[in-house]
């Protein structure tokens, strides 16, 4: 798998193939191209001022289990299911739960600006439309608030969804496909990334 470093593409693979060789500082390039996302994850996930201790964690323990990660699997997933184990450990253990305002900073961190020659009506909707958003989620279960997070926060596809909350394809559709009408029902005008509220997927719940 590739995925961007700034300008540059990283072969997740090759990097991994290094390391495992015996050349540890080539990890430093996978920690350059997933710091980004890993932080997103853990202040979405509710790892507040604790965010980067949580994601510097995670790049550890990612390090530590590179030897039983599968070959030809994706890196990012992979570490973001890890970010999400330390991210809620650290909720749990500080008995705290996730705010809006820092939902809201991690939004904001993984959104793209308006433009600034944006209708300034257009802008004001979209500010306004994000905020209910924010709102919305936080009358959502767990489940349903980690699948929408996911898909479209982090922007991560199905198979990368599956993959970092350990779900079957199946579910995570299924899951999603709740979460929508529950969000349908609270924000009427509102509907992620025009997707549908269709069924399919696995019954899980």
């Amino acid at each position: 798998m590739r995925t961007r470093e700034g300008g540059r593409i990283v072969d997740e693979a090759a990097v991994i193939a290094r390391v495992r060789a015996g050349e540890p500082e080539a990890y430093a390039e996978l920690v350059r191209a997933h710091t980004g996302i890993a932080l997103r994850a853990a202040k979405a996930l509710g790892a507040g001022a604790d965010a980067e201790d949580v994601v510097q964690q995670a790049f550890v323990k990612a390090y530590c289990a590179l030897g039983r990660f599968r070959d030809g699997s994706a890196f990012k997933p992979w570490l973001l299911s890890i970010v999400a184990n330390e991210a809620r450990n650290t909720v749990r253990t500080a008995a705290r739960q996730r705010t809006l305002a820092g939902r809201e900073a991690a939004y904001a961190e993984a959104e793209p600006l308006i433009p600034e020659s944006a209708d300034p009506a257009v802008a004001t909707l979209e500010t306004e439309r994000r905020t209910a958003l924010l709102s919305a989620l936080e009358k959502l279960s767990e489940e349903h608030r980690l699948v929408v997070t996911y898909r479209y926060l982090l922007e991560m596809d199905e198979p990368e969804t599956a993959q970092a909350l350990g779900w079957p394809r199946g579910t995570v559709k299924s899951r999603l496909n709740r979460a929508l009408r529950k969000l349908g029902r609270l924000l009427p005008d509102f509907m992620p990334g025009g997707q549908g509220t269709g069924g399919g997927g696995e019954e899980d719940e």
